[in-house]
């Protein structure tokens, strides 16, 4: 696949636990140690970076990598499979040699989606933020071809929608640096868009994630906008220490109009947690919050680190009072999905990796103050948490934490399941994957009809 040892050495995005894989495997009837929850029936699914090929090693950054995503099957207390697939872009699927799909594109941006992957409305969508479009996988992880939600999508989607657990209909904020817009934009459970609302926002700000309370859409218009670099002529994100860093409060069925900013301190943020109104009116938001981010061009892993705060928003008062919570280096925040937009009282982290320490998932107790960690072997490494309940009516932490991790005595994958009340204890069972899963990006639990 045209790979540059000197590159890899070069660019940390090329070698190491980042470097792509280069071959799609399927494995049947996968090992596993320990005892897989008889419960836990569906797909693990995780989107991440995974280039078909580089042009410029020198040049090339982790966020532009052609999405692959890995998945394990689980069913009664078995690993039945896991598959890794490239998403078949037209770019994606000509470097392979294959036919080219067919299908509509937003403005012609064609790229394979690589952050995420959700399922809604019976659709699988693999996605990215940016302006293109999703991409709809079959149960087997094969690309079906681009997704515009039947038609109804106005523009491009958003890597980080959210599902109201209470009325399943699916929310996003989505923009494009190219022709600059922000949209907020609601898709119904038949899978159609109902709703979007234009929101005028000056300059083209990075808006990789939103957050929802009950009544409102919360909009993080940070320093951090894209501009054109005559090198390429490309739309790069970068840093501006002098725009005003705002959250706009948006009602979610009300107009553009209708949107309250209020200022705060200068930071980024990639990815909230979860939000929730208060009896008092007031907003409560738990988030990953980054001092400053693309201060250069291509930031390289460890330059930015990323600490959990709590921020409390006050509608009637206009202000946002910002507080840390932990000093540990953190990233890719979850909850239980169904305490989405309302109160919740966990949360789960991926500890980033520091100097003498490997990586780790952290278990807050956000009510008591309190936490616990699962830490990987030496020279290991583990990705993002999810949450998955033990079933409809359990407790908020009754169930598992799925994530990817990296086996340093094998040299190889493999998926963890931590019960969430036990966390400390470890993994209850480990499903040992046939290669190694590049570090990467978000992922969801997608079970089986009942």
């Amino acid at each position: 696949m045209n790979r540059n040892p000197d590159a890899e050495v070069r660019n940390p995005y090329l070698g190491g636990l980042y470097a792509p894989v280069t071959d799609e495997t399927t494995a049947y009837d996968l090992p596993v140690t320990g005892r897989l929850p008889e419960s836990l029936r569906g797909r693990y699914l995780r989107n991440g970076p995974n280039p078909v090929h580089v042009d410029d090693p020198a040049g090339y950054h982790w966020f532009g990598g052609d999405g692959m995503i890995h998945g394990v099957r689980l069913r009664d207390g078995r690993a039945e499979w896991y598959r890794n697939r490239w998403v078949r872009s037209d770019a994606v699927a000509g470097r392979l040699g294959e036919k080219l799909l067919h299908g509509r594109r937003h403005r012609g941006l064609d790229f394979a989606p690589n952050t995420h992957v959700q399922s809604f409305a019976g659709h699988c969508l693999a996605l990215v933020e940016g302006g293109a479009l999703p991409y709809e996988l079959d149960p087997e992880l094969h690309t079906i071809g681009p997704f515009d939600f039947h038609g109804t999508l106005p523009g491009g989607f958003s890597a980080h929608p959210v599902t109201d657990p209470h009325d399943g209909e699916l929310h996003a904020v989505a923009y494009c640096p190219a022709w600059p817009y922000v949209q907020y934009v609601v898709a119904g459970r038949n899978g159609c868009v109902r709703r979007h609302v234009e929101i005028p926002v000056a300059g083209s700000p990075m808006m990789h994630a939103f957050s929802l309370t009950e009544r409102y859409v919360l909009l993080y218009d940070l320093p951090v906008v894209f501009g054109r670099d005559p090198r390429d002529g490309g739309a790069h994100p970068r840093w501006v220490p002098d725009r005003p860093a705002r959250l706009g409060l948006l009602p979610r069925d009300g107009g553009a109009a209708e949107t309250r900013w209020l200022e705060t301190e200068p930071c980024f943020v990639f990815h909230p947690m979860n939000a929730y109104q208060r009896d008092d009116g007031r907003i409560t938001v738990h988030l990953a919050v980054y001092d400053r981010y693309f201060d250069r061009r291509r930031p390289l892993p460890g330059d930015h680190l990323a600490r959990l705060e709590r921020w409390t928003v006050d509608p009637v008062a206009g202000t946002v009072r910002r507080l840390p919570l932990d000093d540990r280096p953190v990233e890719y925040p979850r909850v239980d999905p169904r305490r989405l937009t309302v109160r919740h009282r966990f949360g789960y982290v991926m500890r980033e990796r520091v100097a003498g320490r490997d990586t780790a998932l952290i278990k807050y107790d956000l009510e008591r103050g309190t936490s616990e960690e699962f830490e990987v072997p030496a020279g290991g490494d583990v990705g993002e948490g999810v949450f998955v309940p033990a079933a409809p009516g359990a407790a908020e932490d009754e169930g598992w934490v799925l994530a990817y991790a990296y086996d340093p005595a094998r040299g190889a994958g493999e998926l963890v399941v931590l019960a969430a009340q036990d966390f400390a204890a470890g993994p209850v069972a480990r499903v040992h994957l046939p290669g190694r899963v590049p570090l990467g990006f978000h992922g969801s639990w997608i079970p089986d009809c009942p």
